[in-house]
C-alpha cells in the first residue's frame, strides 16, 4: 500500500494524532497506523496557513505543539499562549438515520459556515442527549475545572444537551492532548454512570483561535447565550451548566469568573 500526497497517517490507538504529513509517495509505516484520504482542499488550506504563521520553537515542538495541522476533515491550530474556542459533541447527536438532513453541510468548504450549520442542527436536540443528565453534566464540568489554573485557563463554557462549547487559554500542554484527556476521562465515567457501552463522544472537535478583544467578547456571548438561543431558558444565568452563572465584577473585556478554580494559579517553578 502507498500513501499519496493528500493522505495522512493516523494511529489506531484513538488519540487522533497525526503520525506524519505525507508529501509524496511512500510506503505505509508501522506502528499501528491506518490511512485516510484528507478532504480535498484541506491540505492546501493547511499549507497556506503554515506559510504565513509564525513557526513553532523547537522547545514547543518537543512539548507536542503542532501549529497548523489537519485531522480527517478539519483544520486545527495548536500553539502555546493561544485562546481557543472549542466545540465537541456526543456520538449520537447527528443520527445516521437523519443523514439526509446534515450530510450536505459537512461537505461545505467554508469552515465558519459549516460550523454555524452544525451548531444550529445540534441545538435541535437529536440523540439521547446524555448531557441533560445532571450527573453527567457535573462530571464534564468537573473535568474542565480539574486542571483549570494548572494546565490551562478556562475562560467560558456551556454544556448543552448533546454538545459543549469551551473557551480555553492554552498554556504548556497542547490543545489536542487536553481534549484527549477531557473526552477520554468523561466518556469512561459517563458510560459507567449510564450503564452503557460504545462511543460517547464523536471523534474530533472544532477549534478556532481568538484574534482580538472584540472576537473574545463575541465568543463569550455566543457560548453563554447558547441555551437561550436553543429556547431552553430565558436568560444565560438560568442555565445550570454554564460560565454565565459564575460571572462577577466587571473585567477588562467581560465580567470576571468566580467559579471555585477561577483564581487558582500554577505552582511556581523550583
Amino acid at each position: 500500500m502507498t500513501v499519496g500526497s493528500g493522505d495522512v497517517l493516523v494511529p489506531d490507538d484513538g488519540s487522533h494524532r497525526m503520525c506524519s504529513r505525507a508529501t509524496g509517495t511512500s510506503p505505509l509505516v508501522g506502528g499501528g497506523c491506518h490511512v485516510f484520504v484528507m478532504k480535498p482542499g484541506l491540505k492546501e488550506l493547511i499549507e497556506g496557513k503554515c506559510e504565513w504563521s509564525q513557526p513553532l520553537s523547537d522547545e514547543d515542538k518537543e512539548k507536542g505543539f503542532r501549529g497548523w495541522y489537519a485531522s480527517k476533515k478539519l483544520p486545527h491550530f495548536d500553539a502555546p499562549g493561544t485562546q481557543q474556542f472549542v466545540s465537541y459533541r456526543l456520538a449520537d447527536s447527528m443520527p445516521v438515520e437523519r443523514r439526509g438532513e446534515w450530510q450536505a453541510f459537512l461537505e461545505l468548504e467554508d469552515e465558519q459556515e459549516k460550523l454555524r450549520r452544525i451548531e444550529t442542527y445540534l441545538d435541535r436536540g437529536y440523540g439521547a442527549c446524555h448531557l441533560r443528565n445532571p450527573r453527567v453534566a457535573e462530571l464534564v464540568q468537573a473535568s474542565w475545572w480539574h486542571h483549570d489554573g494548572l494546565k490551562y485557563r478556562l475562560l467560558a463554557w456551556v454544556i448543552m444537551p448533546n454538545h459543549v462549547h469551551v473557551l480555553v487559554e492554552v498554556w504548556q500542554v497542547p490543545l489536542g492532548r487536553v481534549l484527549q484527556d477531557w473526552k477520554g476521562y468523561t466518556a469512561k465515567l459517563a458510560n459507567s454512570l449510564l450503564g452503557r457501552h460504545g462511543a460517547f463522544w464523536a471523534e474530533d472537535y472544532f477549534d478556532r483561535y481568538i484574534r482580538d478583544a472584540a472576537h473574545f467578547r463575541r465568543v463569550v456571548r455566543y457560548i453563554e447565550n447558547n441555551p437561550v438561543k436553543a429556547h431552553l431558558v430565558r436568560t444565560p444565568e438560568e442555565w445550570a451548566w454554564s460560565s454565565a452563572r459564575h460571572r462577577g465584577a466587571p473585567g477588562p473585556i467581560v465580567p470576571v469568573l468566580t467559579h471555585p478554580t477561577a483564581c487558582r494559579a500554577p505552582p511556581l517553578p523550583i
